[in-house]
């Protein structure tokens, strides 16, 4: 069997395929605090001492958790670590996730990342766009367009965006990633795989392992656990291994607060799985 990618380019730096994301570091429904501080910033200087170079973040997690644990924990950064954020959202006061998509919420978003990480460019900054949102793209693209020209972002992404989103999105600006709800399960963005594939465009699966309110049954489907039965190791291991077998463009971002997870996620990068198994694994969503 030919030996898998390791690495792929993201806004012109390469990352190794298995990194690392944030979104578990604040406390449950990603609100307030981790339960264990020292936990957290443990894990995020074990993934990096493990290898990962890319971490992906947003100043909303929490809000204003995992970014100031990222900075406590790695700042001054190594060279090669690339950082992925995204605007368009906010933290309301019951936890809730509202839009936050005037030019002036997406500059200071972008902003705020700057700060709390302490940096003075961020690799990629990813526009969320829910199918609804009414604001047209070029108005939200302008304003992380004109940062980008600026120096203050690497490259521009966009997340939970549909095909012609993506499309259209592409022909504003170059994109630098697309950040979707995708999954062994759940390939409602297989087209969008496909066109980032082809364009040489990163794919960042979110919920690669099925959703938090029990949507896409992954970790539970016969297919994975005979395969993972079969291989010794996790129905986890399972879903993201085919993720990175299913397209070379594909970036994976799982998050832990914890050091045995990292290290089972990690883990990844050098399991394989065979022919027959992959075919059973394509098979699922269908099922």
């Amino acid at each position: 069997m030919a030996l898998r990618a390791q690495t792929f380019t993201l806004a012109g730096r390469p990352v190794r395929r298995v990194g690392f994301g944030a979104m578990q570091l604040p406390g449950p429904g990603v609100w307030g605090p981790p339960k264990d501080r020292q936990a957290a910033i443990d894990v995020l200087r074990k993934a990096v001492e493990l290898g990962v170079n890319h971490i992906d973040t947003a100043q909303y997690y929490g809000p204003d958790v995992s970014n100031e644990l990222i900075h406590t924990a790695l700042h001054p950064y190594p060279d090669d670590l690339v950082f992925a954020t995204k605007v368009g959202a906010r933290r309301d006061e019951t936890g809730g996730w509202p839009e936050a998509l005037s030019p002036e919420e997406l500059v200071q978003g972008v902003h705020d990342n700057l700060r709390s990480l302490e940096l003075e460019r961020i690799d990629v900054v990813n526009l969320r766009i829910m199918e609804n949102t009414e604001t047209p793209l070029p108005e939200l693209l302008g304003p992380l367009v004109e940062l980008k020209n600026q120096g203050l972002i690497g490259g521009i992404g966009v997340s939970t965006v549909t095909l012609s989103q993506y499309t259209e999105a592409a022909s504003i600006t170059e994109i630098a990633e697309v950040q979707n709800h995708y999954s062994v399960a759940n390939r409602e963005s297989e087209e969008i795989v496909t066109e980032t594939k082809k364009h040489g465009v990163a794919f960042v699966p979110y919920f690669p392992l099925g959703a938090a309110w029990g949507q896409d049954n992954v970790l539970g489907d016969p297919v994975v656990t005979d395969i993972a039965a079969a291989q010794q190791i996790t129905p986890a291991q399972v879903a993201l291994t085919w993720l990175l077998h299913h397209a070379e463009n594909i970036l994976l971002i799982p998050g832990t607060s914890s050091i045995d997870h990292l290290q089972e996620n990690l883990a990844v990068a050098d399991i394989h799985l065979e022919p027959d198994e992959i075919n059973r694994l394509d098979a699922v969503a269908g099922s």
